[in-house]
This record gives C-alpha cells, structure tokens and sequence, in this order.
C-alpha cells in the first residue's frame, strides 16, 4: 500500500497513539531487558517471546514471566525491576522516531485531539515523553493497566476516546503491531500501520489489517 496523506485524517478529531515501536523506538529496551533480566534467573530468552507479550499489558506481561519461568518473585517486584531497569534507558536513550514530534506539533496546530494509548506504565511514559518535549502535547494517557485487558481487545481504545470525548469513528489509531491494530478496529476506529524494525517480520500482515501504512513520520508532514 501506497498512500499520499492529505485524506489521512478526513472526519477525524483524534489520534490515538501507541507508544513503544509507534511513537518512540524502543523495542530494543526491552529486548536487553529480557536478556538481563532471565539471565539473572536463570534463564534463556525463547525465540517467541516478543511475539507472545507484545500486546499484553505491563502486568499481564510480569503475569506471564512469572507463570512461564516459575519466578518466585511477586508481580509487583518484577514490575519493579523492569521499571529500575528500563527508566535510565527511557529518560536518557529512547527517543522520539523521526519527524514523529513535528507531526505531533501539526496535529495540535490543527486542532486534532491526540491521545496515547499505552501497555507501558505512568513512569516509564512520562520520563521519556518530558525528555523528548512531547508530553504536553497529548490531550489524554490511557495505559492498558486501566482497563485490565491487552490491547488485542477494544477496550483500552474505548477508553482514551471516552476521555477525548470524541466517538470511536472519529478517531485514527497509529499501531505497530498486528494484534493491537485488530483490537483497534474492533473499537470501530480507523488504523494506520507503522514500521518498526523489530517487528518488521511482520509487516505484510499488518498492511492487509490496517488501513494504511507508513514508514516514518516524515511522510505525513
């Protein structure tokens, strides 16, 4: 698919966006994290892994380590971990993907409202959007802990519409990943898909799911 953007956002008053692989390239965070963390305990990272909990909640995902590598630790203390592990990391090396803090800035010239909507936590988000001067810009922040389900499910879409106070169909989503760009469209919103390099195996698939396609944020300014 091939899109010139002008009718991008035809009928919309939102955009929502995902944080991780969408907004910010940061996936590589979280593949080092892995790494150390079940390193640590012991463990090898399987190949699936980031397919498995990519679109899992951060609980959901401390859920999931702590049932399929036996961890003793609670899930409060994983999730502690991954955020003292991750936070110099989000506030000093994860940055914004090109031309994404511009386009940001055309949104709200334009009056478009902008909502994220997030698996990572309240920590991790705001340390890396304060140091990339974009936090201010977002009218809402939704994370998938509010709703206690993942984003292959509507639900945390419904929600950062709701606090947008606009309807699902006037808002357009911008995801990377197959399961939270189906989760979208069931919330009855429009998608746009993204390119991110670690999950560039599965691009073809989310370009037949989405309604259009980019490759980086330059495109649309």
């Amino acid at each position: 698919m091939e899109y010139k953007y002008n009718d991008l956002l035809k009928d919309k008053r939102a955009v929502l966006f995902d944080l991780d692989g969408t907004l910010v390239d940061s996936m590589w965070v979280w593949q080092q994290i892995d790494i150390e963390y079940l390193s640590k305990k012991g463990h090898a990272v399987p190949n699936n892994l980031n397919d498995e909990i990519t679109h899992l909640s951060f609980t959901q995902t401390a859920e999931y380590f702590k049932k399929r590598f036996s961890l003793e630790d609670s899930i409060e203390d994983i999730m502690n971990d991954w955020n003292t592990m991750a936070y110099n990391h989000y506030k000093n090396n994860v940055k914004l993907k090109p031309g994404a803090l511009q386009y940001l800035l055309n949104l709200k010239n334009k009056g478009i409202k902008i909502g994220l909507a997030t698996s990572n936590s309240m920590n991790l988000l705001t340390v890396t959007l304060k140091s990339n001067n974009a936090f201010e810009l977002f009218d809402s922040i939704t994370i998938t802990d509010e709703v206690k389900k993942s984003k292959s499910n509507p639900d945390i879409y419904l929600l950062a519409a709701k606090k947008l106070n606009v309807d699902p169909s006037e808002c357009m989503v911008f995801e990377d990943i197959i399961a939270a760009a189906r989760g979208a469209k069931l919330a009855g919103m429009k998608v746009t898909g993204v390119f991110d390099e670690h999950s560039k195996h599965q691009t073809d698939i989310l370009k037949e799911e989405c309604d259009n396609y980019i490759y980086n944020y330059e495109d649309l300014i």
